[in-house]
């Protein structure tokens, strides 16, 4: 299971130009889910997620995790992260997920999130969605379980 997070000082998504998910400061997470993934690396992957330390504390320094710093999460899902993109000059997508492990996994996820008392929007499994964000920093992480 992967994760990109972003610091974000806001971001949102929308689906056919409905907002589905809009945050103020916090983290933007980009999901992916691969073939191997299960609840166990959902649950691992939401700890690292929540309890990583890339906010500001008074001096300055990274030292608060996204519940410390008091901000939101946006969760989008994103296949292509599981993309293998090791040959050639197109991504091979044999690492991801079934579509429904995926979205069940996915929204297992969003559930870990809520379950922490983490403020948490969503994007839509499996749709078109745009997405914006300003990218506080920038700071961008991969975390992968």
């Amino acid at each position: 299971m992967i994760a990109l997070i972003q610091r974000v000082s806001r971001a949102s998504v929308s689906v056919a130009g409905e907002v589905t998910g809009e945050i103020g400061p916090g983290l933007l997470v980009l999901l992916g889910v691969e073939r191997e993934d299960d609840e166990q690396k959902a649950n691992r992957l939401c700890e690292r997620v929540l309890g990583y330390r890339i906010f500001s504390d008074a001096e300055g320094k990274m030292n608060l995790n996204i519940q410390q710093a008091g901000g939101s999460v946006l969760v989008v899902s994103q296949f292509t992260l599981a993309a293998d993109t090791e040959r050639g000059m197109r991504p091979g997508f044999s690492r991801g997920a079934a579509p429904d492990k995926a979205e069940a996994l996915y929204n297992y996820f969003v559930e870990c999130c809520r379950s922490q008392q983490m403020e948490t929007q969503t994007g839509r499994f499996a749709t078109d969605m745009q997405v914006s964000l300003v990218n506080d920093g920038p700071v961008t992480f991969w975390l992968q379980i």
